[in-house]
């Protein structure tokens, strides 16, 4: 494994036109090596792979990480669609732009980007080699969890939690944005300084209707697309990464949520990690990641 305290954080800038939008992206490792693809969530950007992709970089992959649709400086979604099954196709869009499918891909997401991860694990379970989600069980659960008396009490206590998603459907959330963002990164990842990754993420989303973008997530997909995202049954083994002090995601929904994978999947949970786990342990976060993807050298890869 790479020293950890000497990989480099500097990070390649690009950009890639699919699906009508243009995609920025980083970039670290070698450009001719494997593609791990790694996809953001909210409220953060590409920006927070910058600790687990040098690493990943090191050890001979190409890792990307794009901005998502309405994150600068990826243009904002023409038709203003921000659902699920359109970041799962711009996640396939921009697989296939960087790598022939078939040549060892692994995709890697956190949040919003999780819930982009299961939606590719359930409809495209094929085009990646392997899938790692992180801090988002599999959306079933939001209806699992109200079927047994056992883990009623962890729905109840998920819904609290939970209150951001009712919060973010109205035009107080943009007015209060940059208060939301704050409060969010100190509960969801307590003992974590996140300033850095907020300054980030403000200055990816200063222009007109970018921070209303990071909203539509919530609001097309909790308005209209609730079906899409509880259908989603994913069938594509896959690791699953959850902090065990997750202030957005309770680690008991993280459980019940693993009970869901398909056959052949892995769930770790970290103690004492939060939301933000790939940022508050990139070493620990690398190396699971690395012992389920392989090196691009010898590849014996998930759980072998």
């Amino acid at each position: 494994m790479p020293d950890r305290t000497s990989v480099p954080e500097i990070a390649r800038e690009s950009s890639t036109e699919v699906n009508g939008l243009q995609f920025g992206s980083l970039s670290w490792g070698p450009e001719d090596g494997p593609l791990a693809l790694l996809v953001h969530g909210f409220p953060d950007t590409a920006w927070t792979w910058r600790h687990v992709a040098p690493l990943l970089g090191e050890a001979g992959w190409h890792a990307v990480a794009p901005f998502t649709r309405g994150y600068g400086p990826t243009d904002l979604a023409p038709d203003d669609r921000y659902f699920v099954s359109d970041q799962v196709a711009d996640v396939i869009a921009l697989a296939d732009s960087l790598q022939e499918p078939g040549q060892g891909a692994v995709l890697i997401g956190h949040d919003w980007g999780a819930v982009a991860a299961w939606g590719v694990a359930t409809h495209q379970p094929d085009r990646f080699d392997s899938i790692i989600t992180m801090a988002v069980p599999p959306p079933e659960v939001l209806t699992e969890v109200w079927l047994s008396p056992g883990t009623i009490p962890t729905g109840l206590g998920q819904l609290r939690l939970s209150w951001y998603f009712l919060f973010n459907q109205f035009g107080i959330a943009e007015n209060r944005f940059d208060g939301l963002v704050r409060h969010l990164w100190r509960t969801w990842s307590p003992g974590y300084d996140g300033s850095a990754d907020i300054g980030l993420l403000l200055s990816s989303l200063d222009g007109p209707g970018r921070k209303r973008a990071s909203l539509e997530y919530y609001r097309d997909n909790l308005r209209y697309g609730i079906g899409y995202l509880a259908g989603l049954k994913p069938v594509a083994p896959t690791l699953y990464l959850h902090g065990s002090d997750d202030g957005c995601g309770r680690i008991g929904l993280a459980r019940v949520g693993a009970g869901l994978m398909a056959e052949g999947s892995r769930f770790e949970e970290l103690e004492g990690a939060g939301h933000f786990l790939n940022l508050e342990r990139p070493g620990q976060v690398a190396d699971l990641v690395l012992d389920w993807i392989g090196s691009p050298q010898g590849r014996p890869a998930q759980g072998a």
